[in-house]
């Protein structure tokens, strides 16, 4: 069964709450939603979207929409956004993340909690954030990673977002686990750079997943191999 209460018209349209598996783009789920979707209903064409892109490294609450419903998109990305993110403390990486290779490393041993609880706090509110360059901003008609993939510098101007909560969810062996509740546009990349800078160190993400877009929660979200079933028992 789906696991929430939806209007399923997919080929006028509908909307269907996802998990994006580990490494899959989010254009990756897309298309293979997209691709059954067409098999199913024998069409040649329908429109399927999404509502707010996670990186390849990250998993989590993806809203795809078909149909009429690609109109609700924008309402949809609008919407917070609740992530629990890992970080490691001491060391960063050009992407912010796992995707390239450590390029710094800084001392951790003057981090204590409550060093970190105190840091926290000074990321709730309104904040300036500038965004990864790697990341699918686009400037002079091309994205911030062609450029950053090929060592070329670009920039990158600051945004103005809103962090509501942060709280921290464990804290061992240089690795803080923490729970976000942020704003359209937030880089939860670009929030390990800066905590990792607050904290006089570094920090990169290991792990990160979405939990929550509006009031749709990841665990009524459906592994893609559950929709594929259901939409095949249609």
């Amino acid at each position: 069964m789906i696991k929430y209460e939806v209007d399923q018209d997919f080929q006028s349209g509908a909307f269907i709450l996802l998990n994006k598996p580990y490494e899959w783009t989010s254009f990756d789920l897309v298309n293979k939603a997209k691709f059954k979707i067409k098999h199913k209903y024998n069409l040649k064409k329908i429109k399927v979207g999404h509502a707010g892109t996670l990186d390849p490294l990250a998993t989590g609450l993806m809203i795809v929409c078909t149909g009429k419903y690609t109109k609700k998109i924008d309402t949809y990305q609008a919407q917070v956004k609740e992530y629990i993110a890992t970080l490691k403390l001491g060391a960063t990486t050009p992407s912010f993340d796992l995707e390239t290779e450590i390029d710094a490393t800084y001392p951790t041993e003057h981090i204590s909690r409550e060093l970190v609880d105190e840091t926290l706090k000074g990321f709730i509110g309104e904040i300036r954030q500038r965004p990864p360059a790697y990341s699918a901003i686009k400037i002079d008609g091309k994205r911030a990673y062609e450029y950053a993939r090929k060592g070329q510098d670009v920039e990158i101007k600051e945004k103005i977002l809103v962090i509501d909560e942060i709280e921290v969810l464990s804290f061992d062996n240089d690795v803080l686990k923490i729970r976000v509740v942020c704003s359209k546009g937030t880089y939860i990349r670009a929030l390990a750079r800066d905590i990792g800078q607050r904290l006089n160190s570094g920090a990169h993400l290991i792990a990160l997943e979405r939990t929550r877009i509006g009031e749709y929660r990841k665990d009524q979200a459906l592994e893609i191999e559950e929709f594929i079933s259901y939409l095949e028992n249609l």
